[in-house]
């Protein structure tokens, strides 16, 4: 699939997963889930569910490592200042060094261009917060978020599904 079609893919999944409410209990369902499905398929990361004010749900599986919180915190630093997936910044800047363009201002140590930083959008409220994942490579972090997403929000994935990375 083409990085623009990718982009385009995104947009949508970022239309459409749109909540019709979210509290502490709505980001622990989600958390549990994505926590759930990494022990299950042994997947080293960790878990960031947060509205801009508060964390409202964080958790680490096995195999998860010192720096990926660093990098959750980061990617949730851009949703913040973007209001969109941090995939889809990685896709829209393509910049192989993860870093934003000078003129842009933002600090390395704060800001990232990585995968698996989606924004938690609410019907009627826009964008309030962002659950991210770090621990994989950034695609399937993306993936994994999204995924948990449609399921809470019983949102059909066919059709809003990235296909497999074939050359990263």
């Amino acid at each position: 699939m083409a990085v623009a079609d990718d982009i385009a893919l995104i947009k949508r999944q970022e239309e459409v997963l749109v909540f019709p409410a979210f509290d502490e209990a709505v980001a622990f369902k989600i958390g549990s889930a994505i926590r759930d499905r990494a022990l299950a398929g042994n997947l080293p990361v960790i878990v960031d569910i947060r509205t801009f004010d508060r964390p409202l749900f964080y958790a680490a599986m096995p195999g998860s490592n010192a720096s990926n919180p660093d990098w959750a915190r980061r990617k949730i630093n851009v949703v913040k200042r973007f209001l969109r997936s941090t995939y889809r910044m990685v896709l829209e800047q393509q910049r192989p060094d993860r870093t934003f363009k000078v003129g842009e201002g933002l600090d390395i140590s704060d800001f990232v261009l990585a995968g698996g930083g989606f924004p938690v959008t609410v019907k009627d409220a826009g964008v309030i917060g962002v659950i991210a994942v770090s621990g994989l490579p950034e695609r399937e972090d993306h993936g994994v978020v999204v995924d948990a997403l449609c399921d809470h929000l019983g949102v059909d994935k066919r059709g809003l599904v990235l296909s497999p990375e074939t050359n990263s």
